[in-house]
């Protein structure tokens, strides 16, 4: 068996390609040992220790690595894991009760929820694919498509946006489908003036690598900010919100005072209320 590597917009993220098919539909992602515990592959891939995230597509295998560990000493181990996982036939994810759609409760898919999914499933996804990532379908509301983004696709944002105006005129904009939440601090001045800074300042900038920085919320003196694409997960992250943004955020919107970095906090009703890998750093 010849498995394949592929590096990624990420450096702590390589993909592996073990030439058969590894999810007969859509993908999985695990972020931890406990999410993990249904996939036998991706619990042995935990159980090697420094890994902080697997993610199954059709085709390949997502591994991210912590930053204290290498990938000349990783390698090697993952290869194994992956080999001895197929040559072992133990299902990639194992079967569970499945729960009975009440029928009362099924809806019809209206026309433009159809058109956005099947442009997901058949242009979007396989881009996103190739580069370790994964997009796909949360909601339509109001014009906007809300989408989950995994790994390095959130730098396809612009383009997925484009193509989906282009093909379903009702579309008016994409976002990450976190962005569905109520947030009225983003209305405020120091919302307003935060967001102008990261849209033709910041995100210009860190786009040449793929990432993209988000505002995802303004309460009191606090900014809570998301790193996206190619600056989540990146090693340096935490050192471009302290020196970088979160000054660039004081000299637009004095008022704040603590800028909060939420990137890995994405679960529950209010999940940037919570400290991400940056935690929380003062001004």
């Amino acid at each position: 068996m010849f498995i394949q590597t592929e590096r990624t917009p990420n450096s702590a993220t390589l993909k592996f390609l073990p030439g058969r098919p590894v999810m007969e539909k859509g993908t999985a992602n695990f972020t931890d040992a406990e999410k993990a515990r249904r996939s036998p592959l991706a619990t042995d891939l935990f159980g090697l220790g420094g890994i902080s995230g697997v993610l199954l597509g059709f085709d390949f295998i997502t591994v991210t690595k912590s930053d204290d560990k290498d990938w000349e000493i990783m390698k090697p181990q993952i290869l194994g894991a992956i080999m001895d996982h197929f040559q072992s036939e133990r299902p990639m994810i194992e079967e569970t009760d499945a729960k009975v759609a009440d029928p009362d409760e099924m809806e019809a898919e209206d026309t433009i929820s159809a058109q956005i999914k099947e442009l997901i499933d058949t242009r979007i996804r396989p881009a996103a694919t190739q580069d370790g990532g994964d997009v796909t379908y949360h909601s339509f509301k109001d014009g906007v498509v809300y989408l989950e983004f995994q790994g390095s696709a959130f730098s396809l944002l612009s383009s997925i946006e484009n193509m989906l105006r282009n093909y379903v005129p009702e579309v008016e904009a994409v976002k990450d489908h976190r962005d569905a939440f109520s947030k009225p601090g983003l209305e405020t001045s120091e919302g307003k003036a935060i967001q102008e800074l990261l849209e033709e300042q910041v995100n210009p900038s860190v786009a040449s690598h793929g990432g993209h920085i988000s505002l995802v919320d303004v309460q009191g003196d606090t900014a809570y900010i998301r790193l996206e694409g190619g600056c989540q997960g990146c090693g340096m992250a935490d050192v471009t919100l302290k020196q970088g943004v979160a000054k660039e955020i004081e000299r637009v919107a004095p008022g704040i005072t603590n800028v909060l970095d939420v990137t890995d906090h994405a679960g529950g009703s209010n999940p940037y209320y919570q400290p991400g890998k940056g935690g929380m750093s003062p001004i």
